[in-house]
């Protein structure tokens, strides 16, 4: 599990046999000496298993939870709690609560590795594998959490988007995507030919998205106008894209609004 080079079952095997290894943390404590008393091993071999043992040191930590052996914890799974807790230390003070709230975590799993981690044995092994220099922190990009909390569905033809594109943006955002609306959707985005999914969220009251508003809300793209009302009336439409000063009526008065850069002051 964490992709050792020459760290087969023939050699594992062996270096349990020979008392030489107990836990994981003893692959990391291994000499040359120690490899050149194993079956076929000779100066090279022992040199490159070395070099592959200290290359592992750097594995993202989804690689390490996955070689603890938790039960119920598989690489997808291993992976998925490495993004959401970041580091080992906060996973080692997560809840049962808090791992269940993972998107396809249940609370069968989430238990197995609450009980890993109070499991006696556990805390030394982490110490252990921490003063050998193992790296306990997710390498990947974290995150974000503007979708936290959030189901969102997607339907229709979507402009510079596949549907796939766009679920993963809603994952890596933090929310959750999606194939069936309910009243518990929060948004559905809407594109070109969009169907029944459309008619059921229209029915149900589930704010419904454009393609633009959805990469709005994520911060990856502005809107380009702005609608303004007064009295409850669309009283002009402005170009963001063009800066000045727009005089709007109210009330039987003005408003002067400005736009800068995008944005828009009164």
């Amino acid at each position: 599990a964490m992709d050792i080079e020459g760290l087969g079952t023939a050699v594992a095997t062996q270096l349990v046999e020979k008392d030489m290894v107990h836990s994981a943390a003893d692959i990391y404590t291994l000499t040359r000496e120690q490899l050149l008393t194993l079956d076929k091993f000779k100066e090279k071999s022992a040199e490159n298993l070395l070099s592959a043992i200290e290359r592992s040191k750097q594995n993202n930590l989804d690689k390490l939870l996955f070689g603890f052996g938790i039960r119920n914890i598989g690489d997808k799974a291993a992976a998925l709690l490495a993004e959401h807790f970041g580091t080992l230390q906060a996973l080692r003070e997560a809840t049962v609560e808090k791992i269940s709230e993972i998107d396809g975590f249940g609370g069968v799993m989430a238990q197995s590795v609450v009980e890993f981690f109070a499991k006696e044995g556990t805390t030394d092994l982490v110490h252990r594998l921490a003063d050998a220099g193992l790296n306990m922190q997710w390498k990947g990009e974290p995150k974000g959490d503007k979708l936290a909390g959030k189901t969102l569905v997607v339907t229709g033809t979507l402009e510079s988007l596949s549907r796939n594109e766009a679920e993963a943006l809603i994952v890596k955002n933090g929310g959750k995507a999606s194939g069936s609306v309910s009243k518990k959707t929060s948004y559905v985005v809407a594109g070109e030919a969009a169907g029944s999914k459309l008619r059921k969220a229209q029915e149900l009251g589930v704010p419904v998205l454009t393609e633009d508003e959805f990469l709005a809300l994520l911060g990856g793209k502005a809107e380009t106008t702005a609608e303004v009302y007064s009295d409850g009336k669309l009283v002009q439409t402005i170009d963001l894209a063009v800066d000045g000063e727009y005089r709007i009526e109210s009330g039987g008065g003005w408003n002067i609004l400005t736009v800068s850069g995008g944005k828009i002051a009164v």
